[in-house]
């Protein structure tokens, strides 16, 4: 049996798409952050997911952005660790805005000439997950 040691003081993702665990980490510039232990189990066993990935990550609580992980994947279930303990469950929604988060594709948007131009995409189709540029109004998903 594996045995991964609880932390003091940190995050655990829980539910994560089997497979998605090592994106979310660079996502979320895990391997950036200095001093943080990481544990990245993949592939556990589910009985709601079938399979599914976990990221245990004992850092300080104001290390990572979970803003951008409403937008990676909206399902996955945030445990927010203090002394040793979840203090708080956190769920995710869709962010309405997502900023510099993913780049416009159209050639002609005015982000590609102004480097300089924040990258908003706006949620315009909930029901679909879907975003548009805020300038150009540039389809993602």
């Amino acid at each position: 049996m594996l045995n991964i040691s609880g932390i003091h003081e940190g995050y655990v993702l829980d539910h994560i798409k089997a497979g998605m665990s090592l994106q979310i980490y660079h996502d979320l510039k895990i391997d950036e952050l200095d001093h943080c232990t990481t544990a990245i189990i993949m592939n556990a066993k589910s009985n709601k997911m079938g399979y599914k990935d976990i990221i245990k990550v004992e850092c300080p609580i104001d290390s990572l952005d979970l803003d951008i992980l409403g937008f990676i994947d909206h399902n996955i279930t945030v445990n927010i660790i203090k002394g040793d303990a979840i203090v708080e469950k956190r769920s995710l929604h869709l962010p309405k805005e997502v900023k510099n988060v993913i780049k416009c594709k159209n050639p002609r948007c005015i982000t590609s000439i102004e480097q300089e131009l924040d990258q908003i995409f706006v949620l315009t189709d909930p029901e679909e997950e879907v975003y548009r540029c805020k300038y150009c109004e540039e389809k993602y998903r």
